[in-house]
């Protein structure tokens, strides 16, 4: 079966307890493979993923595509971890 990438784009997606995680915004592709590497996932869950961030998951997360896009796996929680700008990093000489 041949399914068509733009299709997956503003599903909503569920871990496999039935939450809300959020909807697709994107597909990325693993270009060496030609397959879907992971699924960036936007407007997602503030209770599952700090201030609602966008997150990628890998594609083998991914368990069933239909009217909606079910995660076989999928944390119980995402922390956000910012990093410093690369400016700050440098260190003084």
């Amino acid at each position: 079966m041949v399914t068509e990438l733009t299709q997956f784009v503003g599903r909503p997606v569920y871990n496999a307890k039935g939450t809300f995680v959020g909807s697709v915004g994107n597909v990325i592709i693993d270009l060496p493979t030609r397959r879907v590497g992971s699924l960036l996932i936007t407007r997602t869950n503030p209770a599952l993923i700090d201030a609602g961030r966008d997150v990628a998951v890998p594609y083998r997360w991914v368990s069933a595509v239909g009217d909606i896009v079910l995660l076989s796996t999928f944390p119980e929680h995402v922390t956000v971890v910012e990093e410093a700008p690369a400016e700050e990093k440098k260190v003084a000489a």
